[in-house]
């Protein structure tokens, strides 16, 4: 009884699902896949799952309504993590996730009741995770650029003193810098040669929101509009060189925890070496008394 009533509802499921999908108009799922692949920066194959929740969320943004300040705020923020989506599609893909988790609930209601709270946590577990993924791809972002910030200033100083041009600085840096700065040194001088110097500083500045790199930038311009910034790139050097060893202070002091316990379990394998052996020379040792 229990198998049919499965069949039953995925058949049902299936029927409805088709039905909505004509009438909403939704475009076929290798168009779907298409249109998501020609976007990203990785150009991974996207999945059939995500075409359907795309599908179903570029509908929904037509209803989703934001303030201009929050608008604004999330499309740099997705812009800077390079994430193709608009804000209300960005909105309409968490919610249209989580209601997908959510429609399961309806037939473990009846196959399996005690699975239906796990459904909704899991549900708003997924909202709240796909609300903040961009902001934790930005913040990732953000720190791989920090973390050669060091280096770059660096280089700036030392290049100071032969040459003042911004642009074979930036450019001669591109070829040895990481993934994540790379991509941005390649729109900064893309958009340098592109449009005003400062203006494009500015704007590599506000895609990331970064107080080092905000203090980079302020060196740059003084150096365009001809300040003898040698000195500010040597005070910044050593400011980031203090902030780099706190930073690798910080990550030396999450390892100890981790080692402490792979420590433990290596000391209970010797302990139960030792006691093993001297487990068998106290049993051959009574079976020499006996």
């Amino acid at each position: 009884m229990q198998s049919l009533l499965f069949l039953f509802t995925a058949l049902f499921a299936a029927g409805l699902f088709f039905i909505l999908a004509e009438v909403l108009k939704l475009p076929a799922i290798g168009a779907a896949k298409a249109m998501l692949s020609a976007g990203k920066e990785d150009k991974k194959a996207a999945k059939t799952v995500e075409a359907w929740l795309m599908s179903g969320a570029v509908k929904l943004s037509k209803y989703i309504r934001m303030d201009e300040y929050k608008k604004s705020r999330m499309t740099n923020i997705l812009k800077a993590a390079g994430i193709p989506m608009t804000p209300e599609v960005y909105s309409a893909y968490a919610i249209v996730k989580a209601g997908a988790i959510l429609l399961g609930v309806i037939p473990s209601l009846v196959l399996l009741p005690l699975l239906s709270p796990v459904l909704v946590i899991l549900a708003l577990l997924t909202y709240f995770k796909e609300s903040k993924r961009a902001d934790e791809q930005l913040r990732e972002k953000r720190e791989q650029v920090e973390s050669e910030l060091p280096r770059f200033v660096a280089t700036i100083e030392q290049t100071l003193k032969a040459s003042r041009d911004v642009l074979a600085m930036i450019e001669a840096y591109k070829k040895n810098a990481g993934s994540a700065f790379a991509h941005e040194l390649d729109v900064l001088t893309a958009d340098m040669r592109s449009s005003s110097y400062e203006a494009a500083l500015t704007r590599c500045e506000a895609r990331l929101n970064s107080p080092m790199l905000s203090d980079v930038v302020r060196g740059l311009i003084g150096v365009l509009r001809g300040d003898d910034s040698a000195v500010y790139f040597q005070m910044l050097t050593h400011d980031f060189k203090a902030l780099e060893l706190q930073r690798l202070k910080g990550q030396a002091q999450k390892i100890p925890p981790k080692i402490r316990v792979f420590s433990f379990v290596m000391l209970m394998c010797f302990l139960f070496t030792y006691l093993a052996i001297i487990a068998m020379e106290i049993v051959s040792s009574l079976g020499n008394m006996f």
